[in-house]
């Protein structure tokens, strides 16, 4: 039975940011199965529609531009399949934009994200200057606190920069640069502000892009 893939890009917003992912993807089940999808399963006892998602997004931070990709056994038009997911998801999941991959083709593979946090106006001075110190640095080592791991972040940070009312930061994505946003937040000053009600947000997921093999 031949298999057909597509990436799928979609939002996720307002209440759904809470979910995990695991909570995501049985939502994404639910949903592919009301649209009446034909979905390929993997083997093995318990088979689960082959699906995969390059950069899990962390819990409680809203995304503008995630990246997902699907297989079916039905060959069906990209914008045949978007049509089919729109009218059929859930408040707070939108899907945007879908694309028919060829068979032979690699999974994507993220090389960069980037997230947008607020920045309150009175401490827009003092966060443009932290900005610049943290970028003058060669290394900038955090300490993770559940697994007590020293980490290098500086390395990571391909953009970083206050952008009106926001800071915008573009990471890598690598083993050897291992950057988290939240990280990177507390780095220069920002930490404590999610706890009052200000929202992550990841804008872009960059996939490398890459040819059929």
């Amino acid at each position: 039975m031949s298999r057909h893939r597509f990436r799928i890009r979609f939002r996720k917003q307002g209440d759904l940011r809470w979910i995990s992912h695991r909570d995501l993807l049985r939502t994404l089940e639910r949903l592919f199965r009301r649209a009446v999808l034909q979905l390929a399963m993997s083997e093995g006892f318990h088979p689960r529609p082959r699906m995969s998602f390059p950069s899990a997004l962390s819990v409680g931070v809203e995304a503008l531009n995630e990246v997902m990709e699907l297989e079916l056994v039905e060959d069906l038009d990209a914008s045949e399949l978007l049509q089919r997911l729109q009218q059929h998801t859930v408040e707070g999941l939108e899907f945007t934009k879908v694309e028919a991959l060829a068979a032979n083709s690699p999974k994507g593979r993220v090389v960069s994200v980037t997230y947008e946090f607020p920045v309150p106006a009175d401490r827009r001075e003092e966060i443009a200057a932290s900005i610049e110190r943290l970028l003058a640095e060669d290394s900038h080592w955090v300490t993770r606190p559940h697994d007590e791991k020293s980490v290098e972040v500086r390395q990571g940070v391909q953009q970083l920069k206050l952008n009106g009312d926001r800071v915008r930061m573009q990471l890598a994505v690598s083993q050897e640069s291992p950057a988290r946003p939240r990280e990177v937040i507390a780095a220069i000053g920002l930490a404590g502000l999610e706890d009052e009600g200000h929202q992550l947000t990841r804008t872009i997921v960059q996939i490398e892009e890459s040819k059929a093999q």
